[in-house]
């Protein structure tokens, strides 16, 4: 790699598995050092196992592995003062916050139509999926308004572009993500700080990584999920599917310089999926 963010310190939430961790790798790969934070325990209501404090510590390893600095927080993003205490800590570890990577988030409660939800799931959804990001920016923004710097790259999803039947929580979560990102980006762009999202179609859950959601996503749909990957290829333009690889190249360019006048904007990284 090329250290282009050698010296730089990045957040990454929802970094024990999937996404996550591809991001803080890539991150780590490119000379930043990193706080992961994953909520590290169940969560009633979700239908699956969470992220576990043994895979944020795979996480660490791996980004320490390729020479960065970690710091490991067991946080929830639905509580804010968890996210402000992270904060606190990254400024007292590392002196400063120059890259959130927005990434925790949950595929279910969902399969259901929108009518047959119950307020639990609906609030749970929102919560993590919506709330989540907001309250992460909010932890940070004061550190990155003082810098007069910072990037905010927040996961969405095609979800947010498009809907999708019997996703009626996750489709209003991530379009209110998409946004949430257009109206931080506007309130911080005279302070020099950027707020973009990056949209992920299908992307396989690499067991490398211990990703899952795609798989739920499947089981949410009632498909057989032994064969789901074969499914949703057939709706991908590419006739393959996205790798979390290349969600986190997409990260890695928004935390960057090169990226330096993007702000307010989507990055899709769908194989063609919403250009039909």
């Amino acid at each position: 790699m090329t250290g282009r963010l050698t010296g730089r310190t990045a957040i990454v939430t929802g970094a024990a598995r999937g996404i996550g961790r591809a991001c803080a790798t890539a991150l780590a790969a490119e000379g930043a050092d990193l706080v992961l934070l994953d909520v590290a325990a169940p969560i009633e209501g979700l239908g699956y196992p969470a992220g576990t404090a043994s895979q944020l510590d795979h996480t660490a390893a791996l980004c320490t592995d390729l020479g960065a600095a970690t710091l490991v927080v067991a946080a929830d993003v639905r509580d804010l003062g968890a996210l402000e205490a992270v904060a606190r800590k990254t400024v007292d570890r590392f002196g400063r916050i120059d890259v959130l990577v927005n990434n925790a988030g949950i595929a279910a409660p969902s399969g259901k139509a929108v009518h047959e939800m119950t307020e639990p799931e609906w609030d749970l959804m929102l919560d993590v999926d919506l709330s989540g990001p907001w309250r992460a920016v909010k932890a940070v923004a004061p550190t990155m308004i003082a810098q007069r710097s910072g990037s905010i790259v927040t996961i969405a999803s095609t979800a947010g572009l498009v809907g999708y039947r019997n996703f009626a929580g996750y489709v209003a979560a991530k379009h209110g993500v998409l946004g949430l990102t257009r109206a931080a980006a506007l309130d911080l762009a005279p302070h020099k700080v950027r707020v973009n999202a990056v949209c992920p179609g299908s992307v396989r859950d690499d067991p490398a990584l211990e990703g899952r959601m795609l798989s739920e996503i499947a089981r949410a749909l009632g498909l057989d999920v032994a064969e789901h990957e074969t499914t949703f290829v057939r709706d991908q333009p590419t006739n393959e599917l996205v790798e979390a690889a290349d969600v986190a190249a997409a990260v890695v360019w928004l935390a960057t310089g090169e990226s330096r006048h993007a702000t307010g904007g989507v990055v899709t990284v769908d194989g063609g999926f919403t250009s039909r």
